[in-house]
């Protein structure tokens, strides 16, 4: 008869502890128990023993034998061997999905304002506020809308020889304006008046731009160009304002370099020109048809008139179209969106760009988003309304259709005037 209880060999046969050589245990008096530590407040409840595992004496009873299971889903930490720890670690809690989203969605906000921001500042600084529109005088009252006097120079500022020569554009010192344009922005849609430079037109009085010094009108006529290269841009906007009695608010002017950088950088405009021309002068030479100019073949297309029956008045619609087309193909996602173009196009824009000392970037944006408008369906392009006859071999204004259209623009209003 055995004074080991039945059982308590946990079903294990004649085999009563792991590397035991007596055939019986020792008496269960005899065994030491082992007591633990207590136990750590976050302790997994007490498991209940497997078959194979003995009893314990208590939920602090540890029988020194170790198989190596580890219960509860956790990791046992020390080994938990005879004399080992046997608390456990939590498992890991699940990733926050919503806080990383979260995170996520600020940190590229933060980016994109940190760009925005530091891109508009460096546009910003390139802009050369040289034209003091405050030494204008006698001028016109403010109307409603925006008008802008955009002004494409032949200046060949920053230009090569070599540049010079690929773009056909001589050596001529200073600098005298090439095309004229006022680009009225309104709630009924933007309007672009084309202003030919041998308009015949009455240089008022004026003061110096430099000297400060004030010089009377005496009546003279002579064309429009000849008032920028006279006085510059000031004297140039005193003389629109005089004739037209339109208010200018901002002045834009760009030169022969810029232009052509800008298409280059954009990677060319696609034009469609009707009719095949060509023209020593200015060095164009096209086909009939769609195509992509460069910036060299753009200059040429816009400075043409003596391929044409209606010299200075056909070159004006071709400076129309061409300006509507490279805004409209500027002002898309895959130029605005994309660094690699985008710092190109503006670096060589704005490098070039003079501007009134109250333009801001924002104005000019809107002035660009005008222009592409032109073309768009809501906007209106022209040039101004001429008598058909001349002086001088100048062109004369339409006084009257000039008067109602000015009426037009400053009230805001829909324009029903035709140009010639």
């Amino acid at each position: 008869m055995s004074d080991w209880p039945e059982g308590r060999n946990g079903g294990q046969g004649e085999r009563y502890g792991r590397g035991s050589a007596s055939p019986r245990p020792e008496s269960a008096r005899a065994m030491p128990h082992v007591r633990r530590r207590p136990a750590p407040p976050q302790s997994p409840p007490h498991i209940p023993p497997q078959q194979g595992q003995g009893y314990e004496d208590g939920p602090g009873y540890d029988s020194g034998y170790n198989t190596g299971q580890v219960y509860g889903g956790g990791q046992r930490a020390g080994g938990g061997g005879r004399g080992g720890d046997s608390g456990y670690v939590q498992p890991r809690a699940a990733p926050n999905w919503g806080r990383r989203i979260k995170v996520g969605v600020l940190t590229l906000v933060v980016v994109v304002l940190a760009v925005s921001v530091g891109t508009y500042f460096w546009a910003d600084g390139k802009l050369k506020r040289e034209v003091d529109l405050s030494k204008v005088i006698e001028r016109p009252s403010e109307g409603d809308g925006t008008n802008y006097l955009v002004v494409g120079s032949d200046s060949r500022e920053g230009m090569t020889a070599e540049d010079k020569k690929k773009l056909h554009t001589g050596s001529a010192e200073g600098k005298r304006t090439d095309s004229m344009m006022i680009l009225h922005d309104g709630s009924n849609g933007p309007t672009l008046i084309s202003l030919p430079r041998d308009s015949n037109v009455e240089i008022p009085s004026f003061v110096g731009s430099e000297s400060g010094k004030k010089f009377a009108g005496t009546g003279r006529t002579t064309k429009l160009n000849a008032a920028y290269a006279e006085d510059g841009p000031e004297l140039l906007v005193r003389t629109v304002e005089f004739n037209t009695g339109l208010r200018i608010d901002h002045y834009v002017e760009i030169g022969f370099g810029g232009f052509a950088n800008i298409v280059d950088a954009i990677g060319g405009v696609e034009m469609d020109i009707p009719k095949a021309f060509k023209d020593k002068n200015s060095g164009a030479d096209f086909q009939a048809g769609k195509q992509t100019l460069n910036g060299e073949q753009s200059l040429a297309f816009v400075r043409t008139r003596y391929a044409f029956a209606g010299s200075d008045l056909d070159r004006t619609k071709n400076q129309q179209k061409f300006l509507a087309a490279l805004a409209s193909q500027t002002a898309t996602p895959s130029t605005i969106l994309n660094p690699f173009k985008l710092y190109p196009t503006m670096g060589a824009g704005l490098d070039t760009l003079v501007v009134d000392k109250d333009m801001s970037l924002w104005s000019l944006g809107n002035m660009f988003f005008a222009m592409k408008g032109v073309t768009g369906g809501e906007g209106t392009s022209m040039n101004i309304p001429l008598t058909g006859g001349s002086v001088n071999g100048n062109l004369v204004w339409d006084k009257d259709k000039v008067k109602q259209l000015v009426e037009q623009l400053k009230n805001d209003e829909k324009v029903t005037v035709k140009g010639s």
